[in-house]
């Protein structure tokens, strides 16, 4: 009986004591990736708005989603007990990981701007992920799997680079490459760990890994200068204090759940709703123009991310549907 529900729990994509079903796992993922859509335009406002460095913005954006998390934690642990006890060799690897990714994409972002840091970062991570899933975990895309991520990435690049004003530099794109390898390996992590059923609370496990990330960073972001020279210091202020709340706190923590229990390519496909919404963003909100590329690129991400959901949920069902008929 015990061993035919893990069997059940696993086929399901459940997690840890939260059960989560794969369902909200992929609604999870959803939700986090249209939160990172806003941090590169953040970002880019406040290296407008001030002398702030990359590495001293990510020191404060992980540091302030710690403080943030930690103070959830306090609150919910006077309404349940607490969860699976944190492994600190696990969240010292994803705190690395997470101090290189976003590092690494805002200096891509500071030197080759916006759109080339975000299409050479979100387009190399599908592939460098379906491969390091493909090796490391066994799990096949299978041909309409590779379609999918087809056409995310040349959503993508329609959607970054479509009104060619985008200006590249080597530099930058090393960054974005260096960026692309730190989220492959935050990813095949979460879903290594997650197969296992030891995910961890995600609020707990997001936590750790931001003060691991704002350890990293430290060194560095003294190096550079923690405090920003502005004349603007409030809008600064609230800039940082959103990029380490809703990206950062809110959206890492749907991010480690629903990466637990969603194939890890899909997880990929899933995450590139971030510059979706960065499109929508600028067009909406910033009043940029809507072009044609603008449009093509974001159906055909759209259709992408569409169809690789339904694929994994269907997956799901079907298991579930196996191990109910055994």
């Amino acid at each position: 009986m015990s061993s035919s529900s893990a069997v059940t729990a696993e086929s399901c994509g459940t997690v840890g004591s939260g059960g989560l079903p794969v369902g909200r796992g992929l609604f999870s993922l959803i939700v986090a990736g249209v939160a990172w859509g806003t941090a590169g335009a953040a970002a880019s406002l406040v290296f407008r708005a001030s002398d702030i460095g990359p590495v001293s913005l990510s020191f404060w954006r992980c540091a302030g989603g710690m403080l943030l998390l930690v103070a959830a934690g306090l609150l919910r642990r006077g309404r349940r007990a607490a969860g699976e006890p944190v492994r600190l060799g696990r969240v010292v690897l994803l705190g690395v990981a997470l101090a290189v990714f976003q590092t690494a994409y805002f200096a891509a972002v500071e030197v080759t701007g916006l759109a080339v840091a975000t299409v050479i970062t979100l387009g190399a991570g599908p592939v460098l992920i379906a491969l390091g899933a493909r090796l490391l975990l066994g799990e096949r895309l299978g041909r309409g799997g590779t379609v999918a991520v087809v056409g995310a990435l040349v959503g993508l690049a329609v959607l970054a680079l479509g009104d060619g004003g985008a200006t590249v530099r080597p530099s930058g794109v090393l960054w974005a490459l260096v960026s692309a390898a730190g989220y492959s390996v935050m990813a095949l992590l979460a879903r290594w760990w997650g197969r296992g059923g030891a995910g961890g609370d995600s609020v707990t496990t997001t936590a750790w890994t931001c003060g691991v990330a704002a350890l990293c960073l430290l060194p560095l972001g003294l190096a550079e200068g923690l405090l920003p020279h502005t004349e603007d210091a409030g809008r600064a202020l609230l800039l940082v204090v959103y990029i380490a709340a809703v990206p950062t706190a809110l959206a890492y923590v749907l991010y480690f759940a629903g990466a637990a229990v969603v194939r890890a390519a899909t997880v990929s496909v899933v995450m590139l709703l971030e510059p979706v919404s960065a499109a929508v963003i600028a067009v909406v909100l910033l009043g940029e123009e809507l072009t044609v590329a603008t449009v093509a690129g974001t159906l055909l991400m759209l259709a992408s991310v569409a169809g690789l959901a339904a694929a994994e949920a269907r997956g799901a069902v079907a298991a579930r549907k196996a191990v109910a008929v055994v």
